[in-house]
């Protein structure tokens, strides 16, 4: 994917990398081409890990939950009823399957 991306970035433009659950359970870790577009259109890669970020969770809650009370952010799950679904559910993480938060929802009250 990141070879489209590449070649569909904008001149000074920026990449942020964070998780590669795509290449976990490979063999052998798949190769990018197109690398020479960095250079040419000047993009930026960074990666990020999200635990390094933890301390500002907190503040970061008190901003976003009343926004998503007023409706001004949306957030996707994708939701797998019943037990007997979860295999499929997780197994559906790692081909993309899924969009947004996978849950899998055991019983309903």
């Amino acid at each position: 994917m990141l070879e489209v991306v590449l070649l569909n970035m904008r001149f000074n433009g920026r990449i942020t990398a964070c998780g590669m659950i795509s290449q976990y359970n490979l063999e052998q870790e798949e190769g990018v081409r197109n690398l020479y577009q960095i250079v040419v259109k000047g993009v930026q890669i960074q990666g990020l890990i999200a635990n390094n970020y933890l301390h500002m969770f907190p503040k970061y809650m008190e901003m976003i939950i009343p926004l998503i009370k007023q409706g001004k952010i949306c957030y996707m799950e994708d939701i797998a009823e019943g037990l007997e679904s979860a295999p499929a559910a997780l197994v559906g993480l790692f081909s993309g399957r899924n969009v947004g938060k996978q849950v899998v929802v055991v019983a309903r009250e």
